[in-house]
């Protein structure tokens, strides 16, 4: 959990925030169109993607299949940053702060039968 804690405040608490907050009206788009990072709290949508999905929108960036052609967005690929490992130790970093029943069973139900692509 260190090193997922470590690299998060890094390289991810700049636009998610220290707390995992997000960015305020993260729902609303800006004026260029794109979205403020959402958090990776239990207020966010995070939590409702397979771990396989997260890993592969931090390291490569919101781009297909889990994003629309021409989809813009300020989140970086990450591939060029961070190892394999760090990337999976933020990811376990985030599911450190998901805890509640409601929400867990919630996901686990989300993700049963998703299959990597």
């Amino acid at each position: 959990m260190a090193l997922g804690e470590k690299v998060y405040l890094q390289h991810c608490s700049s636009c998610h925030g220290a707390r995992l907050e997000g960015q305020p009206n993260w729902r609303q788009h800006l004026p260029n169109g794109r979205l403020p990072a959402p958090p990776h709290d239990e207020s966010g949508h995070t939590w409702h993607h397979p771990d396989f999905v997260l890993f592969a929108i931090t390291k490569n960036g919101v781009v297909p299949p889990y994003a629309p052609p021409g989809y813009e967005s300020d989140m970086p690929a990450f591939a060029a940053k961070l190892s394999d490992e760090e990337i999976w130790a933020v990811l376990a970093y985030l599911k450190s702060h998901w805890t509640s029943a409601e929400l867990l069973e919630t996901r686990a139900q989300m993700i049963r039968n998703v299959k990597p692509r």
